[in-house]
C-alpha cells in the first residue's frame, strides 16, 4: 500500500480546560450526603468544564497549519476533538509513528494502527491523545442463545431472602413476572415523562416491534400491546423492520426494558456499524449523549471490550445519567470466555470507575468480573472490596491487580431469559440480559424520585456501596473468596426494589 496517498481518518482529543474541576463536581453530585448531591450539571455547565481553552485550540491548529494541514474540523459534544483526513505518511511524520495495517489472527478484521507515537513537548499539555493509535479494539458478541431448557435449574439453589416467594416458572426460564417476584419490581405504571431509559444498539442489531408486541401479549398482558419505543440514530443508525432483520441482542434489550420498566419512555439508540470512530461507534455514542440537552436518565449497554483494547474513560454521570454496562461473559478472561495465559483480562468499560457494571446472578454460565489494570480502586469501593480480598488471601496472587477498580458492582438474572425474536420464543443467557434488567429497576426508582420532586439518581456507585443492605446477597457458588458481601461475580448482589427505593428516599 502506498502510504503517501492512502488517507486515514484521525481524531485529536484536546485537553479540557478544567477536567479536575469537572471530576470533583462529578463526585459531588453523585455522593449521598454531599451538599451538591443530585444537583446535576446542565449541558452548558458541563461544557464550561470540558471544552478546551482558546490557548489549546490555537496551539494545536497553528501546529497543524505549520505542517500544511488546514482541513481539520471541530467535533465532539464539547468541541473537544479535532478531526482530519490526511495521508498515513503525514501522520507518521507528525507523530513520529509507524502506522501499519494489522490483521486479526484467525479473523477478518484489519486495523491501521501504530505501536508508539509521540507529541511535541510544547503540545503535550494541549493534547490528551490521538485516535486511532495504539489501541486494538475488538467488540464482544451478543447474548448466548440456548435452544433447550436445562432441567432443574432452580433459582432456590442460589437465593437467600427474596422480595416474594419464587414462582415455579422461574425454575424453567426467566420472564418479567419471575423478575417482579424475585426482586419485588412493581407492575404499576411510571408517571414521569421526563424520566427516560436509553438502550444502546450496535453491530446491525435491530429490535422488532412485532416481536415486542408478541412479548407483551404473552408475558406482559397487562401492558397495552401498542406500547413501543422511540428511535434515535447515531452515524446514520436505523431500525429496519422485518423478520430477517431480527436481532436477539436488540430484542432482548428492548423487551426487558419496555416490558419491565412499566410505562417508562424507552429509546433505542442505533449506532451504524459503518462509522469512522474506529471503536464500533462507542465514541460517537458518548459524544451524542453528551450533546443532548436532556440526556436519558439511564443508559444501558450490553457490549464492551477487553480493557487492554481501549483506554479512554467515559464519564457522563455529572449530567445525571446512570450509565450501566454488562460486565461480559468471560469470567476473568475478558469479554468472552477463553484461555488465560498468566494474568486475568479485565473488561472495559466495566473497569472504568465512572460506570456501573452489571454481572449475572446465576453461576451456570460465567459472569465477567475482576480488577482493572488501568484504573485504581475508587474510594466508594474500599470497605466492600477490602473484605473480599481479606477472605481471598493469596489465592491468584500476581494474576490480577488487587488495588484496581473492582467489578461488577451489582448483578441480575442472566440465564435462560425468555425473549421473542423473529417471531419465535428463544432462551438467551449472559450479562447482556442482566444490564437491561437492572437498568429497568433504576428507571422505576427514578420515576418515584422525580414524582417526589427529586432528581434522578445519576451516577449510581457511591449510592449503591453506601447501601449494601438494599441487595439480595448471593453467597453460594464456587468462586474463591466469595461469601457474604461484595464479590467479583455478582458484586453487591441483586436488587431488592423496596429496599433500594427506601434508600433512594423515594
Amino acid at each position: 500500500m502506498n502510504f503517501e496517498v492512502f488517507l486515514m481518518n484521525l481524531k485529536i482529543a484536546l485537553t479540557a480546560n478544567n477536567m479536575p474541576g469537572l471530576e470533583q463536581r462529578f463526585w459531588d453530585v453523585s455522593t449521598p450526603g454531599n451538599a451538591l448531591y443530585g444537583q446535576h450539571l446542565s449541558f452548558e455547565e458541563t461544557k464550561a468544564f470540558a471544552s478546551p481553552g482558546p490557548e489549546t485550540v490555537s496551539a494545536v491548529t497553528a501546529w497543524l497549519n505549520e505542517n500544511g494541514i488546514d482541513n481539520s474540523t471541530t467535533t465532539g459534544a464539547f468541541d473537544d476533538w479535532l478531526s482530519l483526513t490526511i495521508p498515513i505518511s503525514t501522520v507518521n511524520s507528525l507523530f513520529d509513528a509507524e502506522y501499519q495495517i494489522y490483521t486479526e489472527i484467525g479473523g477478518p478484521t484489519q486495523l491501521i494502527r501504530t505501536l508508539t507515537y509521540s507529541l511535541p513537548v510544547d503540545l503535550q499539555r494541549h493534547i490528551d491523545l490521538i485516535y486511532p493509535s495504539t489501541d486494538f479494539v475488538r467488540n464482544i458478541q451478543g447474548p448466548k442463545l440456548r435452544t433447550s431448557v436445562v432441567p432443574g435449574s432452580s433459582l432456590n439453589n442460589t437465593a437467600n431472602a427474596r422480595a416474594q416467594e419464587i414462582p415455579l416458572s422461574c425454575n424453567v426460564d426467566i420472564t418479567p413476572t419471575c423478575l417482579q417476584d424475585l426482586y419485588g419490581i412493581p407492575t404499576t405504571n411510571a408517571t414521569q415523562a421526563s424520566n427516560t431509559l436509553g438502550v444502546s444498539g450496535f453491530g446491525k442489531q435491530y429490535p422488532q416491534m412485532a416481536d415486542l408486541e408478541m412479548f407483551l401479549t404473552h408475558l406482559r398482558p397487562d401492558i397495552p400491546i401498542s406500547t413501543n419505543y422511540t428511535l434515535q440514530s447515531v452515524d446514520g443508525g436505523s431500525d429496519p423492520q422485518s423478520e430477517s432483520k431480527a436481532g436477539d441482542e436488540a430484542n432482548l434489550d428492548m423487551q426487558y426494558t419496555v416490558g419491565l420498566a412499566t410505562n417508562v419512555p424507552v429509546t433505542f439508540i442505533s449506532v451504524r456499524e459503518d462509522n469512522t470512530d474506529g471503536i464500533e461507534g462507542f465514541l460517537d455514542l458518548m459524544n451524542y449523549i453528551n450533546a443532548q440537552r436532556t440526556p436519558p436518565s439511564v443508559l444501558t449497554t450490553s457490549y464492551g471490550f477487553d480493557e487492554r483494547d481501549l483506554t479512554r474513560p467515559i464519564a457522563i454521570g455529572a449530567r445525571g445519567t446512570s450509565v450501566l454496562f454488562a460486565s461480559g461473559d468471560g469470567g476473568v478472561s475478558g469479554s468472552q470466555s477463553r484461555f488465560c495465559n498468566s494474568t486475568f483480562v479485565p473488561t472495559f468499560p466495566s473497569g472504568c470507575p465512572y460506570v456501573t457494571s452489571v454481572g449475572k446472578e446465576t453461576s451456570a454460565e460465567l459472569s465477567g468480573g475482576g480488577f482493572s489494570d488501568l484504573f485504581p480502586r475508587p474510594s466508594y469501593q474500599n470497605t466492600s472490596v477490602a473484605t473480599y480480598l481479606s477472605t481471598l488471601g493469596d489465592t491468584y496472587g500476581g494474576e490480577f491487580s488487587p488495588h484496581g477498580r473492582a467489578f461488577p458492582d451489582v448483578a441480575a438474572q442472566g440465564f435462560d431469559v425468555l425473549i421473542f425474536s423473529g417471531g419465535l420464543p428463544q432462551l438467551v443467557s449472559g450479562t447482556s440480559c442482566s444490564s437491561p434488567i437492572f437498568a429497568s429497576v433504576i428507571a422505576l426508582i427514578n420515576d418515584r424520585r422525580v414524582s417526589a420532586g427529586k432528581s434522578p439518581l445519576g451516577f449510581l456507585n457511591p449510592f449503591l456501596y453506601l447501601n449494601p443492605g438494599a441487595f439480595f446477597d448471593i453467597t453460594t457458588g464456587s468462586n474463591p473468596g466469595s461469601g457474604v458481601g461484595w464479590d467479583p461475580v455478582t458484586g453487591l448482589g441483586t436488587p431488592n426494589f423496596a429496599a433500594l427505593l427506601a434508600a433512594a428516599g423515594a
